[in-house]
């Protein structure tokens, strides 16, 4: 049976640190200039966002989108990872993706947040009131475009993960995950393998993933284990991750597709 940790003190305060308004040369140094949704808007529209967003640093774990709270802000990731997640009322959590620098948080169908997100590591981050946005919109209809094409990219991640919880193995599950994550990282290409002996950095816990995949703690251990023995990945540290034979590992991950 699948094993969600609990959450503690999820309502905990967050200190936020905001700096003054950011500027369109303060965009030019930042990680996320030339990745999502910013890639795609010219200097003279980046400058105009810009004027209307705030730049946010927060310190490690802290939440600061809560599931079922009002959706008052969209999130642009500059810099560090964040965890997303949904909560059960009896407080175990289920992970349903991370994010890191370019993607646009805050997407909501109604006026309430459908999940929760929390950093995993210092971030800094571009907060935006809806209101502020709603203008942006009018300015640049490119940007509204942009964030659809954000929505269907969630939408298709979203099906790859009822896949890899309803009908993979532990063992396809970590390879799949692997996998993805060279991809998110750029390792390789997009839809290609990354070459062997690639190096994935994996700034989350093993607590993480397995909320992440369904699994308990000790199940991705054992997973991880065994992908070593083979010969499949090497683990030179608990953040880091060594893919010596990604074909390998792509064949256990189809196997159930």
């Amino acid at each position: 049976m699948t094993s969600l940790n609990k959450i503690t003190d999820f309502r905990r305060p967050v200190a936020i640190n905001l700096a003054n308004r950011a500027s369109a040369s303060s965009c030019d140094d930042c990680g996320a200039r030339h990745q999502g949704i910013c890639n795609a808007l010219s200097d003279e529209e980046l400058a105009f966002l810009a004027r209307v967003a705030q730049h946010i640093t927060l310190p490690a774990n802290s939440v600061f989108i809560e599931e079922g709270e009002k959706a008052g802000h969209f999130y642009n990731v500059n810099s560090g990872n964040i965890r997303l997640f949904k909560s059960l009322p009896d407080g175990r959590r289920q992970i349903t993706g991370f994010a890191g620098p370019g993607y646009f948080l805050g997407l909501a169908v109604t006026d309430k947040n459908v999940f929760s997100a929390e950093s995993m590591e210092p971030v800094k981050l571009c907060r935006f009131s809806r209101t502020s946005m709603e203008t942006v919109f009018e300015e640049f209809p490119i940007l509204e475009r942009k964030l659809l094409d954000v929505a269907m990219h969630e939408l298709v991640a979203s099906q790859q993960q009822m896949l890899l919880l309803g009908r993979k193995t532990a063992i396809e599950r970590i390879a799949s995950f692997l996998l993805a994550w060279a991809e998110r990282l750029e390792v390789c290409a997009s839809g290609q393998l990354p070459k062997p002996n690639a190096v994935l950095q994996l700034p989350l816990s093993r607590t993480d993933l397995a909320d992440y995949l369904g699994l308990t703690i000790e199940t991705v251990s054992r997973s991880l284990s065994q992908l070593k023995r083979d010969g499949l990945i090497d683990i030179p540290n608990i953040h880091e991750i060594v893919l010596l034979r990604p074909q390998a590992l792509s064949d256990i991950a189809e196997a159930a597709v």
